[in-house]
């Protein structure tokens, strides 16, 4: 999994409320596709359109995505996720994520952040009027999102979720950092109940 440290770029405002995994993803597209070809299919159903701004100049290609309430909501997919860091978004800021969403964010590299609605708005206000000059920074270290008019907002992340993104680790990659603590417990096991382990050897 990519590390995740700093971002600094466009943050492309899609102001909707409850976009759900099949609006980022349908799921006919899943269907015979790896995970890294996903990307160009994202959103597709409302390409084109002139209130979606992923495929206007300015916004072609962010790294941060600015979302209304409720995003990623849904069916749990991972393949959205999937699909958002094949357009090449490392971040969505969003008030609030759908859970399974959220969770499938960190065990792949895409930094869910939340902040409140207003202030959404504000940075998204912000990238309209000036997207040529606009930019955004998100400093997962220091827990910041610095707008484009220089204010740093707090963010909250869990600690352990935090320091795997920083080291680019999953939960499996997680768990093999302690093969050795597990291999041993293992040993002591089998040695202390042979009879639980007889299904395993076989």
């Amino acid at each position: 999994m990519q590390p995740f440290t700093t971002v600094t770029g466009l943050a492309a405002p899609l102001m909707w409320a409850n976009v759900d995994t099949d609006m980022i993803i349908p799921v006919q597209r899943l269907v015979g596709s790896t995970r890294d070809g996903l990307g160009p299919y994202g959103f597709e159903r409302f390409r084109g359109r002139p209130d979606f701004p992923l495929d206007q100049p300015p916004f072609a290609g962010a790294p941060i995505l600015l979302a209304g309430e409720n995003f990623g909501c849904g069916s749990s997919r991972e393949g959205a996720v999937w699909t958002l860091m094949g357009m090449g978004l490392r971040c969505v800021i969003a008030p609030s994520f759908g859970d399974i969403f959220h969770a499938n964010c960190f065990q792949n590299g895409l930094l869910p952040v939340r902040l409140p609605l207003g202030m959404i708005r504000r940075i998204a206000e912000a990238m309209e009027a000036s997207p040529g000059n606009a930019r955004v920074t998100l400093d997962l270290g220091r827990q910041e999102v610095v707008t484009p008019w220089g204010e740093a907002l707090p963010f909250a992340i869990d600690a352990r979720k935090k320091q795997a993104l920083l080291e680019g680790l999953d939960d499996i990659a997680l768990t093999r950092q302690r093969e050795a603590e597990i291999l041993a417990w293992q040993a002591r096991d089998s040695a202390a109940r042979p009879w639980a382990w007889d299904s395993v050897a076989g």
